[in-house]
This record gives C-alpha cells, sequence and structure tokens, in this order.
C-alpha cells in the first residue's frame, strides 16, 4: 500500500465482491457498503471508482484528500504529497465525484480531531460542483466516533438510510 492508499486494498474488497457475486443467495442488484474513518475511505473509494457494484454505501468519519490526514500517519503511507504527487492525486476522492452513481450516505462529526471535517466537506462540494446529490448527516460536538446516548440515533439513521433505499422482501 506504500504510496498508494486504495489501490491493494480495493483489489481485495473486489475479491470479496467477486466471491459474493457466485452465491446464489446474494442479490447483485442491492449490496450495500459501510464504513467508518480508513472504512469511510474505502466506502466512498469504491463507490466512486466502482460505482456499478453498490446500491448504498454510508460512509462515516472519511478521509477523502490525505495531504489533509495527520502527518505521522499520511507520510508513513503516502510519503509527501512532494514526493508522491501522483499517489496524492489518486487517492483524493473528489477527483472522481462525478463517477457516483448509487446513493451515498456521508456521516462526519463537527469537532472530529482524527479526520477533520474539512474532507467530508470537500467531498461534498465536489458532489455539488458536478451535479453529484450524497446524503450528508453531521453530529453536531462529536469527535470522531460519535459516542453516548448519540450512538444509538446513529444506527438507527444508518439502519433508516438502509431499508429507505434497498428494497426488502
Amino acid at each position: 500500500t506504500f504510496r498508494n492508499l486504495g489501490v491493494a486494498e480495493t483489489k481485495d474488497q473486489l475479491v470479496g465482491v467477486n466471491y459474493l457475486h457466485s452465491k446464489s443467495w446474494v442479490d447483485k442488484s442491492n449490496m450495500i457498503i459501510y464504513g467508518w474513518s480508513f472504512g469511510g475511505f474505502m466506502t466512498t473509494n469504491m463507490m466512486v471508482k466502482h460505482p456499478d457494484l453498490f446500491k448504498v454505501a454510508i460512509a462515516g468519519g472519511p478521509v477523502i484528500d490525505w495531504k489533509y490526514y495527520e502527518i505521522m500517519y499520511t507520510e508513513r503511507y503516502m510519503d509527501t504529497p512532494q514526493k508522491n504527487p501522483e499517489g496524492f492525486k489518486n487517492s483524493d476522492l473528489t477527483q472522481f465525484s462525478q463517477n457516483l452513481k448509487g446513493r451515498l450516505l456521508m456521516i462526519h462529526g463537527t469537532e472530529d480531531p482524527v479526520v477533520v471535517w474539512q474532507h467530508s466537506l470537500l467531498f461534498l462540494k465536489s458532489c455539488v460542483d458536478k451535479s453529484k446529490l450524497i446524503d450528508y448527516y453531521v453530529y453536531p460536538g462529536h469527535e470522531h466516533n460519535v459516542m453516548g446516548k448519540d450512538r444509538a440515533n446513529l444506527y438507527d439513521k444508518i439502519t433508516d438510510y438502509i431499508f429507505l433505499h434497498t428494497k426488502t422482501k
């Protein structure tokens, strides 16, 4: 993954998706992906780089552009934007937002010191600029993880979103 976050991991996800597609009990037209933090990055990445795979996605606290993430982690895996411009460009998900097809719910806490709020706002702005619709939900005062009584609200929001946008039998 060094200098190319999201590339090898996406290949791993595609192996899993292909396995699920091989099963008769899987409804390929009704698949969902969910992740938080790096998982939110991967969820958004899958939705914009493989837009036909998932009908619904929920991305919480997602890294959108690695140049805005904490230096210690980013430089360990990506190097610097000056030394690895191609890697940073390829992992900047705002560059691919025009590909979005399915339903995407992006969630972020306003006080997130880990993946600062700027990440999801950049993606939201990119979607607006490219006339792509996403759903966006904010947890005022919450940090990277939604905790306390609001955690039940978070899971209610996720569950409602899934049932609203998928068919159930």
